[in-house]
């Protein structure tokens, strides 16, 4: 399984996204009023960064719990870990794991196709494992009697 089926099975929603210059205020109530975990930073047509809500709570943090006039730029992640639709659905969750991310935004052809989250990735290794239960359950049910398997 790879990126490009979690996104296929995800559809097409709308990706949400903020410019850097923005205060970091406004992509708060975003994500408070879209219930989302995670902003693409985007410049320009180009993604330069991602905010998700560890790097809220750093900022917040350093600005003891007042935003005032902080930046998305000043907080957001400028190197966030990406993928292609083409990465193996293995490696990605890997590399979350080793990285401890949450979200990935995803690149294919120099264009942004979406992000996965931590959520879609064991979603679909639980989907996946039913599946494939539901066929061994299957191929047992429907076992051939009088074989020469049986008779060994």
């Amino acid at each position: 399984m790879k990126v490009s089926d979690i996104l296929r099975v995800k559809g097409g929603g709308t990706l949400f996204t903020i410019d850097p210059m923005e205060p970091l205020s406004s992509a708060v109530a975003t994500m408070a009023e879209k219930d989302m975990g995670s902003l693409l930073v985007m410049e320009h047509g180009d993604l330069v960064g991602l905010l998700t809500f560890r790097e809220v709570i750093q900022a917040l943090h350093r600005c003891g719990g007042v935003l005032g006039e902080t930046t998305v730029r000043s907080a957001m992640d400028d190197h966030p870990l990406t993928c292609s639709p083409d990465t193996e659905l293995d490696e990605a969750r890997r590399m979350m794991l080793e990285s401890h991310a949450r979200y990935i935004p995803v690149i294919g052809n120099r264009q942004l196709q979406g992000v996965i989250s931590f959520y879609d990735v064991a979603k679909s290794v639980v989907d996946s494992q039913k599946f494939e239960n539901q066929m061994l359950k299957a191929y047992i049910k429907d076992w051939p009697s009088g074989t020469e398997d049986e008779k060994a």
